[in-house]
């Protein structure tokens, strides 16, 4: 069954509904030039109203690692989600590492290929690499979809999150044409930016879970 992320969570009454419609997992986003930012006393609110199986990720642009992983112990975060060029410096434990890449070619793969495999060698191997939409100068959250048909088969040697330009319309398609480990959601299940839709959260999950099974891993 694909796991599901529904990121941009700006509330504990969006945490819930998220969580209430079955989501695996929700992301905070501590990026400051982001429309769904939210301050660590904020996001410690919508952490708490979380049920105890569901998860809480944090997503980081230009943070030093150490400093993202002091916020994830603060909150009590499962994850963290980094859009970085090189591997990590520093070992992430007890947090799951995600890099995430902004892809719009063969190239933008081939360097996620190089990033696992450098992580992998230095034994800082990710739990997960996210593939996102490529557009100039944002970071996530541009409702532009990734790459599908390039996406068919890649194989980076870690789980693949699938993101950028997803909705309960087309979750389904994009589940079956790039057959990921798990797909992440903000703009595309939005009243406004960082206010969610609670039936399109639902409808969202469903279609989700309806299409075929990724591989296993």
């Amino acid at each position: 069954m694909v796991r599901i992320k529904i990121c941009g969570v700006t509330s504990s009454e969006d945490a819930r509904r998220a969580a209430d419609a079955g989501a695996d997992a929700i992301g905070l986003n501590f990026y400051n030039k982001s429309s769904r930012c939210v301050t660590p006393q904020q996001a410690a609110a919508v952490v708490r109203a979380l049920p105890a199986f569901t998860v809480a990720v944090g997503v980081f642009v230009g943070t030093p690692l150490r400093q993202v992983c002091a916020v994830a112990y603060q909150l009590g975060l499962r994850g963290v989600q980094t859009y970085d060029d090189q591997p990590p410096g520093e070992d992430t434990f007890p947090f799951a590492h995600v890099p995430s890449f902004r892809v719009k070619d063969a190239t933008g793969l081939e360097h996620v290929r190089r990033f696992v495999d450098a992580a992998t060698a230095l034994g800082r191997a990710p739990t997960a690499v996210l593939i996102d939409s490529y557009v100039e100068g944002q970071m996530g959250g541009t409702g532009h979809r990734a790459p599908w048909e390039l996406l068919r088969g890649f194989d980076p040697g870690v789980p693949v999150v699938l993101a950028g330009g997803l909705t309960p319309e087309n979750v389904a398609e994009a589940i079956a044409t790039v057959r990921p480990w798990a797909v992440d959601v903000a703009s595309g299940v939005e009243r406004a930016p960082g206010v969610k839709d609670p039936e399109r959260m639902l409808r969202f999950v469903q279609n989700a879970r309806s299409a075929p099974a990724p591989p296993a891993t």
